[in-house]
C-alpha cells in the first residue's frame, strides 16, 4: 500500500440536481483510496455547516480527515456548476478557505512519507497557497504530478512552468494542451509531438492527454500509448479526469507496462462518467488484484 496524496482545493460541487463533495485533488485521494492504496486529503474548509459537512463526507468515504485544515475566517469552498452540451461549465467562488492552505508540521511529516503527491493549478490561484502546495510538494521524495487545471482566469504562465518544474509527471486534457503549448512557445503539427515537446522542455518523465470518450495519451522519453477509451453511458463527466489521474498513478507506482496502464486508467475513468459525482462507490473489480495484472 502506498502513501497517495491529493493537495489543494476540497469543496462543493453545486449541481443542478444539489450538492456533491469535490475539488480534484479531493477526488484523485478518493479513487487512490478507492484503488486500495493511501488516499490523503491536504486542504482546507472553513469553520461552518458546509465545513463540518466535508469533513463527514471523507470520514464517510473512508477516508481520513487528519490533515483537513480548519480556517476561522474564511468559507468553505463552493463551485457552481452548469451544463452545456453535456459538459460541465464552472464558476469557482473566491475567496475560499482552500485559498490559505498552511504548511503545519502535520503536513511536513507527511511529507517524508509521500510515495506520490498530485497537486493542481487552481490551487495555486492564491499565493498563500501556491507558497504551501510547491514547499510540500519539494519536500516529497516520491512521484509528483501535476495536474493541470485552466479554470476561469486562475492560471498564468509562471505558475504553470513553476509547476511543471516541480513536477515528475504532468496530465491535461486536450483542450488545456494546445493552451499550454501556446503559453510556452511550442509549435508542432499534431497531439503526439506537441506532448512530446512538452514533456522535453520541462525534463518531465511522462505527459498524460485525456480525450474524453475518445481515450487518452500517454508519453514518456521512450514510448507512446494511445487507448481510444471505451463506450459508456455518462451520468456526468466531473471527476473522471482525477480519476484517471488516479489510476495512472496506481499504474506507475507499480510499474505497469504504458499500454496497461493507460488501459486501466480509461476504465476508471470511464466508470466514474457513469456515475452520478465525483466519489462513486466502487466496485471489488476496480480495485485489482495486484496478482492478477502483469506488468
Amino acid at each position: 500500500m502506498f502513501n497517495v496524496i491529493g493537495i489543494g482545493e476540497i469543496l462543493w460541487d453545486l449541481l443542478p440536481g444539489g450538492k456533491t463533495p469535490g475539488g480534484a485533488p479531493a477526488n484523485f485521494a478518493y479513487v487512490a483510496n478507492a484503488l486500495g492504496d493511501r488516499g490523503l486529503v491536504l486542504s482546507r474548509v472553513g469553520d461552518d455547516p458546509l465545513g463540518n459537512a466535508l469533513a463527514r463526507e471523507l470520514e464517510s468515504k473512508n477516508l481520513a480527515r487528519d490533515f483537513l485544515q480548519i480556517d476561522p475566517a474564511n468559507p468553505t469552498g463552493v463551485v457552481k456548476v452548469r451544463f452545456e452540451n453535456d459538459q460541465p461549465r464552472y464558476e469557482i467562488v473566491a475567496p475560499s478557505a482552500w485559498d490559505f492552505l498552511e504548511l503545519s508540521a502535520g503536513w511536513r511529516a507527511l511529507a517524508a512519507r509521500a510515495d506520490a503527491v498530485c497537486f493542481g493549478s487552481l490551487a495555486q490561484r492564491s499565493p498563500v497557497s501556491r507558497a504551501a502546495i510547491l514547499e510540500f510538494v519539494g519536500l516529497t521524495r516520491g512521484l509528483r504530478i501535476f495536474d493541470v487545471n485552466l479554470r476561469q482566469d486562475f492560471y498564468s504562465p509562471e505558475i504553470l512552468r513553476k509547476s511543471f518544474e516541480a513536477a515528475h509527471v504532468a496530465k491535461l486534457n486536450d483542450e488545456e494542451l494546445p493552451i499550454v503549448a501556446g503559453m510556452f512557445d511550442i509549435k508542432k503539427p499534431d497531439a503526439v509531438e506537441t506532448a512530446r515537446a512538452l514533456r522535453a522542455k520541462f525534463d518531465l518523465r511522462l505527459i498524460s492527454v485525456t480525450r474524453g470518450a475518445s481515450g487518452s495519451l500517454l508519453v514518456t522519453d521512450e514510448d507512446v500509448s494511445e487507448n481510444e477509451g471505451l463506450k459508456t453511458k455518462v451520468a456526468d463527466p466531473i471527476g473522471a479526469g482525477d480519476a484517471f489521474t488516479a489510476a495512472l498513478a496506481h499504474g506507475l507506482l507499480r510499474g505497469r507496462k504504458l499500454d496497461k496502464t493507460n488501459e486501466f486508467a480509461n476504465r476508471v475513468g470511464a466508470f466514474v462518467a457513469s456515475r452520478a459525482g465525483a466519489m462513486p462507490a466502487f466496485p471489488a473489480e476496480l480495485a485489482p488484484n495486484e496478482h492478477e495484472i502483469s506488468r
